[in-house]
């Protein structure tokens, strides 16, 4: 299946993988809504999706364009509010949450705030957190998907936006957050990263076909672990992608950015 797919379809299949069927998990608009729908119509249709501005468990008919869409509530178990699904997440019962953010670290922490060392006159200033602290601070799990470059694999964030294990080994838990929380995959188009179990510095997992080490390494400032065995990962089969091109994303609103 060589070149017959780009590299956010990739990256969409590679994350639609690891939504298992019976997980919650909440989503923003984009890429992390458009894995949730590929999941729920591959290995996971009772996977359960919220939204951020309260959509829970629907059923989505297309994909949505934000989080406060109608869509969102298509369907669904109910139309509540940001508190409640926050509530939820306090509550220990959100397994995943997806983000992402201008920089991150080897620790996964992001910042989606500021580029620059002055935050009242930054070189440039994003728009911040919005729910992405809280999310990741009591999600179980976080997951990243971004193109991998130097300039987003920062060896040290501009700005702490949403903390990932902040300073590595116990830290995370250490500062009061909830104990086996944290971050756990990041999905680029070059490989999939996981974090040390010890350490909690990012470490390979699997590299994409056609790339290499040289590749993981010229595209992150901090130096990323890797493993004696890390592994090849799956290219995305015919039916994930006629799903993904013709169901989920047939506008190519989303595919088409790769």
């Amino acid at each position: 299946m060589e070149n017959t797919y780009n590299p956010m379809e990739l990256m969409i299949t590679i994350a639609a993988r690891n939504l298992e069927d019976g997980a919650m998990v909440v989503v923003g608009t984009g890429v992390p809504v458009a894995a949730a729908m590929l999941a729920q119509m591959t290995q996971s249709p009772n996977l359960t999706i919220l939204f951020e501005a309260g959509g829970i468990a629907p059923l989505l008919p297309t994909m949505p364009i934000s989080v406060g869409d109608s869509r969102t509530t298509h369907k669904g178990l109910k139309a509540t509010s940001m508190a409640e699904i926050m509530e939820l997440c306090q509550a220990g019962i959100v397994d995943y949450c997806f983000l992402g953010g201008a920089q991150i670290d080897k620790y996964g922490n992001l910042n989606s705030t500021l580029i620059g060392d002055n935050y009242e006159k930054p070189k440039t200033r994003f728009p911040g957190s919005g729910g992405a602290n809280d999310l990741a601070s009591l999600c179980w799990k976080t997951m990243v998907v971004t193109p991998q470059n130097k300039k987003r694999f920062a060896n040290k964030v501009d700005f702490v936006t949403t903390p990932g294990f902040i300073e590595g080994g116990t830290s995370r838990v250490d500062a009061g957050l909830p104990a086996n929380t944290g971050p756990y995959k990041v999905i680029t188009d070059i490989g999939v990263y996981g974090y040390h179990p010890d350490s909690k510095a990012m470490m390979l997992l699997s590299l994409h076909p056609g790339k290499t080490i040289d590749d993981v390494k010229a595209n992150a400032e901090f130096e990323v672990i890797i493993p004696d065995n890390y592994e090849t990962t799956v290219e995305p089969s015919e039916l994930e992608l006629k799903l993904l091109r013709e169901k989920v994303d047939p506008s190519g609103v989303i595919i088409g950015r790769g």
